[in-house]
């Protein structure tokens, strides 16, 4: 049965190309993530606020290695497209930036971040949201971007309202985390915003 509307996006749209490297605001940096990082993510996956607002837990340097070849075939596979954010110096991390869930037929994708400790509290999530945003929304082609919290997360929050996301409402009991099932505040951007 064929289907009344084109694709938003191509097979390939992404793949077909290497995946760049983005500026944000205040001198950051979303690059490709490499081989090199797994020491430092390991270390922010054992902050108790990544426990708390995050059902992944990394046990070694040797997972979070794995975790990063999985983005690297994720961008090839056109499932999602993860960033290390970083200073201008490309190095010290600073965060994570990510479109996941994509659904290129419809153009609509997911924006998930984290922070390091030591980057919290300056904005460096918000700007790299986005930064990410208007790279998928406006050079891309994206349509719709949603941006899910936990509800009890008042900083990512301030985040999703910072980088332009409108709240759109509450998705109850949406996301399992340890302490249980977690209401999700659901945050939209889309094409024009």
């Amino acid at each position: 049965m064929p289907f009344l509307t084109d694709p938003v996006l191509a097979v390939g749209t992404l793949a077909g190309h290497p995946q760049p490297t983005l500026p944000a605001d205040g001198g950051l940096v979303l690059r490709p993530w490499r081989a090199a990082d797994a020491p430092a993510v390991h270390r922010v996956f054992q902050d108790p606020v990544m426990h708390r607002w995050h059902a992944r837990s990394a046990d070694s340097e040797d997972e979070v290695a794995g975790w990063i070849r999985d983005w690297h075939r994720a961008w090839e596979e056109e499932r999602e497209a993860q960033w290390a954010v970083t200073g201008a110096d490309r190095d010290a991390l600073l965060g994570r930036v990510a479109l996941r869930e994509m659904r290129l037929d419809d153009g609509v994708a997911e924006v998930a971040y984290w922070t390091a400790p030591a980057a919290r509290g300056g904005g460096v999530a918000a700007r790299a949201a986005t930064a990410l945003a208007h790279w998928a929304l406006d050079e891309v082609g994206f349509h719709r971007l949603e941006l899910l919290h936990a509800v009890g997360n008042e900083a990512s929050c301030r985040v999703a309202v910072r980088s332009g996301f409108a709240f759109e409402g509450t998705k109850r009991s949406a996301l399992l985390h340890p302490d249980g099932w977690h209401d999700m505040h659901l945050h939209a951007r889309v094409r024009g915003d």
